[in-house]
């Protein structure tokens, strides 16, 4: 009794004094089905699942069953100094890192010396990002996620102690070439500016399923509606009403498909800062405006930042709970207190959701410093600059979710910043950088890290340039041009247009697959679009390869070794491989087992890297052995509710196989309350050789959008 009473006393009564939490005093709690939490010091009240309000699910977590602490807690050491935590995580030779943010220029993170902190897109890759999330993954199949809304310093085997058991060589540069100017570090040592934190520790026994355990903790990956899985063109920043209307008919007529248009700054009768008020000469009836676009089967988007003009009409009610300091002479929100919540949104519901309008994009959350409040800012409610920063696009996500929940209307958008915690939150992260290859880079990322990331269309100085970047964002979160500034629409360069329907009408074609891996991410946790590292057997794959041959005489080998920056898996089956502009070739790593044609269902591949040669026309795609991809007649904008939409099944390879199809009402909340149905497709061959598919029967009361359905057996 007295060493426990003791425990408590170190614990939390000395916080004043230097000194370090042993192994055996931090107590690991298993607070969900492989998940482990512990507490040191005295954690800030405020962090970032306060923030977000993420709730775990704890039924998905249990169902992927039990595992064990995949640590040794003997080697994880806190130390409580100067109001400050230092944190050790042990490291074992050869293992990669994965995470910490979403980065655009590197995938494997060991070596890295970072700062989380939220930040405008830099091109170092050293934490400074638009959702630096403090989570990483390790190749040895566990996570790591500090719970904290501050500035966190990382080294991610970079730092080596005098103490270390496992110290590197000593090696003389001036004799031994292997010489290094980075010597072998065994821990991920992080400094949290804070008195204590909580520490959650995400057992596997994969890379995947960590991930997993850390999305379905945050609440489970968003389940968009389905016309957010369509195509959307974001318009020149002065439109007007029919201007926009006179884009849209322009799609119809020309067979483009289009699900919602967004408005940019010109909506509002005054930006940067913002009134959040139509502009009555561009917009003079909005509510018909918006309800006209709705009858024609497209949403409106509006753009927008938080911050508030002195001359909008809530300026004088929400001034008293805003910080000290302004963005662009606009007043910022202190979005934590409710009533500074209720002014801001009851304006956005007013005007905006009621009308009928579906959705946001969230500008300038992000930085640079000279942009945003600077640290020395303070805030009413009482949170520090720095918090408040790295949790405000988080902030603005939730709470407007919140508001269409209150509707019964599903919404996805965009967003410039996002954090641990925003998992559940339907936006897409976007950001001022151009750069194809960064955009591919930072979309594989985005699956460590509990986000979406969009690489968007704006311009293109070619037609190839046009429909290279067409092709990627079609196998995006979200298909869209932002043409703010350019005002190009998909038919600008004519040499390419046909090419440019074609993948927009198979974006179109593939929203029952897109759909139901959103589900899965919704339900399941797997992230939709994700890095090929944390395919089944990969690390397995690679060790195996190492072992048995000479790295030399092996490309394979090699291929796996490094950072696989370039293609990425969309869905459970599917592995996109992009072209860039000036591109006639390029290899493709493919992942254990047979890989065939998206297009044709020809073999191409088992195990290996392969040099394609896909012409302009085609982006790479390859399609695991017993991959089933359901697919639906072209639309030009997503099925509505109930509405009975045919469907195109394919089968690929030899591999008998069974994929469970979401359905819902694609638009409501009432999958919450359990009105949605998986149905079972099979693909089996029969005794006489023959290829069969099937469909399981709709349940009864539950959700039935599936028409006709016919196969394909993408069999050469």
């Amino acid at each position: 009794m007295k060493k426990s009473i003791y425990k408590t006393v170190l614990l939390l009564g000395l916080l004043s004094a230097n000194f370090r939490v042993s192994a055996q005093l931090m107590q690991w709690k298993e607070i969900a089905s492989g998940v482990w939490k512990v507490s040191v010091g005295k954690p800030e009240a405020y962090n970032l699942l306060t923030a977000s309000g993420a709730q775990p699910n704890t039924n998905a977590l249990k169902n992927m069953g039990t595992t064990g602490f995949p640590l040794n807690q003997n080697e994880i050491s806190v130390q409580l100094r100067d109001g400050k935590t230092y944190l050790r995580f042990p490291l074992d030779r050869g293992e990669q890192l994965f995470g910490f943010g979403l980065n655009f220029q590197t995938v494997h993170q060991r070596g890295k010396i970072l700062q989380l902190h939220m930040d405008h897109y830099g091109n170092k890759d050293n934490g400074r990002t638009h959702a630096p999330v403090p989570f990483y993954v390790s190749s040895k199949g566990y996570g790591v996620f500090v719970n904290s809304a501050r500035y966190i310093n990382v080294y991610a085997g970079t730092a080596v102690r005098t103490d270390s058991k496992n110290p590197p060589l000593l090696k003389d540069r001036n004799t031994d070439k292997n010489w290094q100017a980075q010597p072998y570090s065994d821990a991920v040592e992080m400094l949290v500016p804070a008195g204590g934190v909580e520490l959650y520790v995400f057992g596997g026994p994969s890379p995947m399923e960590a991930v997993r355990r850390f999305n379905l903790f945050n609440g489970g990956g968003c389940l968009p509606p389905r016309w957010g899985l369509g195509f959307t063109q974001r318009v020149n920043r002065l439109y007007s009403d029919k201007d926009v209307q006179k884009e849209a008919a322009e799609f119809e007529e020309k067979g483009y498909p289009l699900d919602f248009i967004g408005l940019e700054p010109g909506w509002q009768s005054k930006s940067y800062p913002c009134t959040f008020e139509w502009d009555k000469t561009r917009f003079p009836q909005p509510a018909a405006f918006v309800n006209e676009m709705l009858s024609k089967g497209v949403r409106i988007n509006l753009w927008t930042n938080p911050y508030v003009s002195p001359e909008a009409s809530i300026f004088p009610k929400i001034a008293p709970f805003t910080g000290s300091h302004s963005v662009w002479v606009g007043a910022v929100p202190d979005l934590t207190i409710p009533k500074a919540q209720s002014i801001y949104w009851g304006q956005f519901d007013k005007d905006h959701v009621s009308i009928g309008v579906s959705g946001y994009k969230i500008d300038e959350v992000d930085g640079f410093d000279s942009w945003l409040w600077p640290d020395v800012a303070t805030f009413p409610s009482g949170l520090s600059a720095e918090q408040m920063r790295q949790t405000y696009g988080v902030l603005v996500m939730k709470q407007s979710t919140d508001m269409f929940r209150k509707h019964n209307r599903r919404t996805y958008g965009l967003v410039r910043a996002s954090n641990a915690g925003g998992v559940s939150l339907p936006y897409v992260i976007y950001n001022d950088n151009y750069s194809h290859e960064d955009f591919i880079t930072g979309l594989i990322n985005s699956g460590f890290s509990g986000t979406l990331w969009t690489p968007e269309v704006r311009a293109s100085k070619t037609g190839e340039e046009w429909l290279r970047r067409f092709q990627s964002v079609c196998f995006s979160p979200m298909a869209m041009i932002n043409a703010w500034a350019s005002s190009t629409k998909p038919w600008t360069f004519p040499e390419v247009a046909e090419q440019i329907k074609e993948i927009s009408q198979l974006r179109m074609r593939m929203m029952p697959y897109w759909y139901t891996e959103f589900a899965k991410y919704h339900f399941e946790g797997t992230p939709p679009f994700r890095a090929v590292n944390l395919e089944p057997d990969f690390k397995t794959e690679l060790k195996k390869e190492l072992l048995n041959a000479n790295l030399e005489e092996n490309p394979y080998a090699v291929a796996v070794n490094k950072e696989i920056k370039d293609q990425y898996m969309a869905g459970e089956y599917l592995l996109v491989a992009p072209m860039f502009t000036g591109q006639t070739s390029r290899k493709v790593v493919l992942p254990k087992g047979k890989w065939y044609d998206f297009y044709t269902g020809k073999l191409v591949g088992e195990g290996e890297v392969i040099t394609v040669t896909p012409g302009l026309d085609k982006i790479p795609v390859f399609v695991k052995d017993g991959g089933i991809i359901p697919m639906m007649p072209v639309m030009l904008h997503a099925p509505k509710p109930d509405q009975k939409v045919d469907l195109e099944v394919r089968h690929y390879g030899q591999k008998p196989a069974q994929y469970k199809l979401y359905d819902d009402d694609g638009e409501t909340f009432d999958y919450e309350k359990g009105q949605f149905s998986w149905r079972t497709l099979t693909a089996e061959r029969q005794a006489n050789g023959e290829w069969k598919g099937t469909i399981s029967n709709p349940e009864n009361g539950k959700p039935n959008t599936v028409g006709n359905v016919t196969w394909k057996f993408m069999t050469p």
